[in-house]
């Protein structure tokens, strides 16, 4: 049980693909993808702020 193949891979993103539909993958990646940016924005603006509190 080492490492996966290529036809592994083949295997699993076709269940996902039968799963949630082409059109629901580019969704679902793009609300990923806000969230990231979300994330950090947060952490930005935690860091913004906490430097100028220590001033």
């Amino acid at each position: 049980m080492g490492s996966f193949s290529a036809w592994h891979w083949l295997i699993v993103v076709a269940i996902i693909l039968l799963l949630f539909g082409r059109g629901k993958i580019p969704q679902l990646l793009g609300d990923l993808g806000q969230g990231v940016r979300a994330f950090k924005k947060g952490i930005s603006d935690d860091n913004t702020s906490g430097s100028d509190a220590s001033r």
